[in-house]
């Protein structure tokens, strides 16, 4: 997580406490260390957040106290809300929440009249296919991409056939009905797919892989003949 987002994250954990609370609770709900907590406290106080508190005594964000209101033309807010309702339509249940909690994260510090649009939005998901279901959590695979890790995976292929690879997954990608791993596998010595309704078992491994992940991610592209993102 970045380090705005955390700080963001840290004025939202002050504002579900109406009565102070210690440095130590408030770095385990933000999982990070007290000395870090510290100084993320002082850089919001000296940003202007109306924090009170001190080391020892405990913090609470004052009454009144708000977030400065983000400004999105209507087209942008139409555009997250859509997407926030086809992740909560079609991800997996952490992902369907977490698209939920951050459409109201934004409702919640925008101007009132760009508030009233999230909620009346007029773009709707409509229903798709049923979404055949994973064997395995999709939030390891999604755990294993952002930290460049290995997964161990046993996989069965449209014909049945069974398989044990060790991949280097840098990417997941969603369609109606499934969702498919991109990784680059170690015994095929190249990239590969996996769709992760045939994905048996899965295991973390500690090791990282050699490559970065934008990296494998743009040599994929590069292969499959796609442009890179603006």
């Amino acid at each position: 997580m970045s380090r705005s987002g955390r700080l963001f994250d840290l004025l939202h954990a002050l504002r579900r406490h109406r009565r102070p609370v210690s440095g130590k609770v408030l770095a385990e709900e933000m999982g990070v260390s007290i000395r870090t907590l510290y100084r993320d406290i002082a850089s919001l106080q000296a940003q202007g957040a109306g924090i009170e508190g001190e080391p020892g005594v405990g913090y609470v964000l004052k009454p009144g106290f708000l977030l400065p209101p983000l400004m999105f033309p209507v087209e942008e807010i139409e555009a997250l809300v859509l997407g926030s309702r086809w992740v909560a339509s079609r991800a997996d249940a952490p992902m369907r929440e977490a698209a939920r909690s951050a459409l109201a994260r934004i409702a919640a510090v925008l101007p009132p009249d760009l508030s009233e649009t999230i909620h009346a939005s007029p773009l709707l998901v409509g229903p798709g296919e049923a979404i055949l279901p994973d064997a395995v959590d999709s939030a390891l695979l999604r755990k294993a991409i952002r930290m460049e890790r290995k997964l161990s995976i046993a996989y069965r292929d449209k014909d049945g056939s069974a398989s044990e690879r060790i991949v280097w997954p840098f990417a997941l990608s969603f369609f109606d009905k499934v969702r498919v791993l991109l990784a680059w596998c170690e015994i095929r010595e190249d990239f590969r797919h996996f769709r992760t309704d045939r994905i048996t078992a899965a295991a973390l491994s500690d090791a990282r892989y050699a490559k970065r992940r934008p990296i494998l991610l743009k040599e994929w592209r590069a292969k499959q003949g796609i442009a890179p993102e603006p």
